[in-house]
């Protein structure tokens, strides 16, 4: 396999460029007088570092620059070493360059790999430019999950991903290994993890939801799927580790766990396949089979943490279980959260037996929070602020800024995404930690983490589209001090990695291309409804509350993504839907209605079945206006409609009403003219 490291094409001027080209920005860097160091044959290379820091140095460098003789003892040369020296962090690195030699120093075998990743970005037509580099990471947990379970990778597939990763001084891979689209990894202890629950009907997760998402025994002629065996794992580990990453395993619990209960269903509250997600918390088996499958994890993984997952349990089967109620009345537990906790506690404590820590999703924090626990903060950064206000570790993670498996660009130009829209701008934009927060909280702010789940990305091909460049802006925020952070100096830079990227064989997003933001959603709109007051005779969903009262009638027109605060979102269960009076404050004539609403439908997002327009002078009698019937058909693009009325009337009060048979309505605007 071909590996992701530096040409000597790569094209950089240090005295003529207003910025470094290098992915993540060092944090000082200066160019220096006096000409540059020619790379041939006739360079002498020093490693002076520990043996197996200085084999994972030499291995890579001569790799990347083959015009270098590793037996070469020239007058000019490239030295690394590992001199003690007072550094910010073990990660940490100078840069000294002329004409007659190129230093790199640091701490640690990481940081003289760190500093060789920027020395390989310098090269220019065969020279490295005097430049001076002081260079430390802003945070010490920058990572990236790969979902290996939904749509199965192959082990040189992860292994390219690793190259890209340290290319970009990303150091935490989350190894998604198991949810209920198929369990990835050898267990000796429970064989039908691998020959059953890791293979299922349906080449696609997509096929497989829309087909009962049921699994077969491997070898059926209808099975699809695959899962890493030991030795494929302790490939991919040793590659990492030569990487200077550390791979964690998510082993998903309590819930996710479709396929595990399908194929031992004793371990569910039910007994039977295909009705829960949940292990049966209240079942001593259940931390048994939980207990023998960490254990054969933690033999194979060396990683600090173990990942527990800890997201999204419906809890459904827990109320009317007995065995689950009865653990709730032995335990003193209040409910079905705490209940949950006594499971995280219950794996925590058996973890740390074993010298290894807990990190979890956000959920983990329901029903108390251990002392010692870590989590993953995606449902926004709230959780792992309170976290590191409680004295534990957070990685940020949120969906807004760190979630690759929505559109980057217009809809109608990308391959197919869950919904949403996530630009690399945007992803540029997060400060994971504020510096107005307190050094007590910000301190377990440890890092942060782009995700890539995979629910409707089949190939490998389309993950990295969704990868890069947008993994390169998420390596910036995690390295790069703030105030050293400019998306306008940064985007050149990220063009040209990517371009470099393509040329490597990555499939990766053209930014050259992007097209940008919905059109309606770039400027202020002004009407005749604008800034007036909004009644809602039926409610906003909470979890999408947009701007609150004043969103329909702020002139901000929604973009690309239902999730920017400008698409206020409505449940229809129960037949709720949008019904909101809007007051102009007099009675003066009107000639349009009109509102735009979004479909998706992935993540249950649809055009309403059914519009009604109504105006009325006193706000007591309505005149309907128009009765809009919409045929809603299911299908795999986003699409934007408005629905609107035309016409002559005189109103003080308008009245729009939308309906959808299911599903979420998101408007943006109640648009009146």
């Amino acid at each position: 396999m071909r590996t992701f490291l530096t040409s000597l094409s790569l094209s950089l001027s240090l005295a003529a460029a207003a910025a470094p080209m290098i992915v993540p920005r060092p944090a000082q860097m200066s160019p220096m007088d006096g000409g540059s160091f020619v790379l041939n044959d006739g360079v002498q290379v020093v490693i002076e570092a520990p043996a197996a820091d200085s084999a994972r140095v030499a291995t890579y460098l001569f790799e990347a620059l083959p015009v270098l003789n590793p037996d070469a003892r020239g007058d000019k040369r490239i030295l690394f070493t590992i001199d003690g020296e007072p550094v910010e962090s073990d990660e940490s690195y100078k840069l000294s360059g002329n004409v007659d030699q190129v230093r790199v120093s640091a701490k640690s075998g990481a940081g003289l790999f760190y500093g060789l990743q920027s020395l390989l970005q310098l090269v220019d037509n065969g020279a490295i430019p005097p430049v001076d580099i002081e260079d430390a990471p802003r945070f010490s947990y920058r990572g990236l999950l790969l979902d290996v379970s939904r749509n199965f990778r192959s082990k040189e597939w992860v292994m390219k991903q690793l190259d890209a990763m340290a290319r970009l001084k990303l150091n935490k891979l989350q190894f998604h290994l198991t949810d209920a689209a198929g369990w990835r990894l050898q267990i000796d202890a429970y064989p039908k993890l691998t020959s059953q629950a890791a293979w299922r009907i349906g080449g696609t997760w997509k096929q497989w939801n829309e087909n009962g998402n049921k699994y077969v025994a491997e070898g059926d002629s209808l099975a699809s799927g695959g899962y890493y065996t030991k030795q494929d794992i302790r490939d991919i580990l040793k590659y990492a580790a030569d990487r200077y990453i550390t791979v964690i395993p998510e082993i998903e619990m309590p819930s996710h766990s479709e396929e595990v209960l399908a194929a031992y269903p004793e371990l569910s509250c039910t007994g039977e396949p295909y009705t829960s997600s949940d292990f049966c918390p209240g079942n001593d088996s259940t931390f048994t089979f939980l207990e023998n499958v960490l254990d054969e994890v933690i033999e194979l993984f060396p990683s600090h943490y173990i990942n527990i997952g800890g997201d999204e349990a419906p809890k459904t089967h827990w109320h009317s279980c007995p065995k689950c109620q009865a653990r709730i009345k032995a335990e003193n537990l209040a409910g079905m959260d705490e209940l949950q906790s006594y499971l995280v506690h219950r794996i925590e404590r058996y973890l740390n037996s074993k010298g290894r820590a807990l990190i979890g999703w956000d959920e983990i924090m329901e029903g108390g929070l251990s002392p010692t626990a870590s989590i993953v903060s995606w449902r926004g950064i709230d959780g792992g602020m309170k976290a590191a206000a409680m004295g534990n570790d957070a990685v940020m993670a949120p969906g807004k800024y760190c979630y690759f498996d929505g559109y980057q660009d217009a809809p109608s130009s990308q391959p197919e995404a869950i919904g949403g829209y996530l630009p690399i701008e945007m992803v540029y934009s997060f400060n994971p930690a504020d510096s107005s927060l307190a050094d007590s909280v910000a301190r377990h702010i440890i890092g942060v983490e782009g995700t890539l789940f995979t629910e409707y990305i089949a190939t490998g091909d389309h993950a990295e589209y969704m990868l890069y460049p947008r993994a390169l802006a998420l390596a910036e925020v995690a390295w790069t001090p703030q105030n050293m952070r400019d998306y306008a100096d940064f985007r050149p830079r990220a063009v040209k990695m990517s371009g470099d990227m393509r040329q490597r064989g990555y499939n990766t997003f053209d930014l050259t291309t992007e097209i940008g933001n919905r059109p309606e959603a770039l400027s202020e709109l002004h009407h005749l409804a604008f800034g007036k007051k909004v009644t809602y005779n039926e409610p906003w969903w909470k979890n999408y509350p947009a701007a609150g009262e004043g969103t329909l009638t702020d002139g901000l027109r929604g973009g690309w993504n239902y999730n920017d605060l400008r698409w206020q979102g409505f449940l229809t269960d129960n037949r709720k839907r949008v019904d909101v009076t809007i007051d102009l404050e007099k009675v003066q004539p009107i000639q349009y209605v009109g509102a735009d609403f979004m479909q998706i439908c992935g993540p249950d997002v649809w055009m309403p079945a059914e519009v009604v327009i109504s105006v009325s002078k006193d706000g007591k009698k309505f005149k309907e206006l128009a009765r809009i019937h919409h045929d809603v058909v299911k299908d795999d693009e986003v699409s934007f409609k408005t629905f609107s009325w035309s016409g002559n009337e005189k109103a003080r009060y308008v009245r729009y009403q939308a309906l959808a048979d299911h599903g979420i309505l998101f408007t943006d605007e109640i648009v009146v003219r």
